[in-house]
């Protein structure tokens, strides 16, 4: 009987051992997010806060949200997309390679004309703004590149809206993301470039020469989403963006929030 007892003992202890185990690896199964360059910062510090929060790895991908999507639709296996503009979560929508009962818009931002911290080019923006002559005889634009990045997009929308987008189209560096464009200012390789409120705000070598108009180009709205193949623990951390500590981030990163889950902001 006492051995009996004993083997019994033993193969509880085991049991324990072997439940615990399985619950410690599943807790450590990174969840993977692809987000735009735009959100590099923030969604660091969120991840941070999450991970000490659930003990969940977060691992993220940062780019620009056409290359995201196109290694999505590629397949790509990760749990939750977040982009830049509406056109490329669209885009996986169609495709049904997204979770569309979990879509919803989060972030808003403000497109804004930037300069190296140490120029001193002063420029209001308003129709038919000399931008041309700002730039000099051999100056150039940077920004995302018009063509599929969304700050691009934005950008070619408003100067367009403002009259002066064939002045200046010959003129873009046309960057891979909106990070890459901020680096072509900062480094004072480009005069002037269009990039996001919240990147001019984490790059100390450049600083705002004006905001461009909301009225000039389609709303910036950040649509984030699960995919079709994400985890059980991805929805837990799609809430947890929508959460108060997240929230409280976004917020000092210059990102306004937008507490409206169904509506969709409109396209460039």
């Amino acid at each position: 009987m006492r051995i009996a007892t004993i083997r019994v003992v033993l193969a509880a202890v085991l049991l324990c051992i072997g439940v615990g185990a399985s619950a410690a690896e599943a807790g450590d199964k990174p969840l993977t997010v692809f987000a735009a360059a735009s959100l590099t910062d923030v969604l660091q510090q969120v991840g941070t806060q999450y991970t000490r929060a659930t003990q969940t790895p977060v691992r993220f991908s940062f780019a620009a949200s056409s290359a995201l999507a196109k290694q999505i639709e590629s397949g790509a296996r990760i749990d939750l997309f977040f982009s830049a503009d509406q056109e490329w979560m669209d885009y996986l929508e169609a495709r049904k390679l997204i979770d569309v009962g979990s879509r919803r818009n989060l972030l808003a931002n403000r497109l804004v004309l930037v300069a190296p911290a140490d120029s001193n080019l002063t420029l209001k923006i308003a129709p038919g703004f000399s931008l041309v002559a700002a730039l000099g005889p051999n100056g150039r634009i940077a920004t995302g590149d018009p063509d599929s990045v969304p700050v691009g997009k934005y950008a070619k929308s408003a100067l367009t809206s403002l009259g002066v987008w064939k002045d200046v189209e010959s003129r873009l560096v046309r960057a891979e993301n909106v990070r890459a464009a901020l680096v072509f200012v900062a480094r004072g390789e480009a005069p002037l470039g269009i990039v996001y409120a919240t990147d001019a705000k984490v790059e100390p070598k450049v600083r705002i020469v004006d905001v461009f108009p909301e009225n000039s180009h389609p709303p910036i709205a950040y649509p984030v989403a699960l995919t079709s193949t994400a985890s059980n623990e991805a929805a837990r951390f799609l809430d947890y963006l929508n959460s108060d500590a997240a929230r409280k981030i976004f917020q000092r990163a210059g990102f306004q929030i937008l507490t409206d889950k169904t509506s969709k902001a409109s396209t460039p």
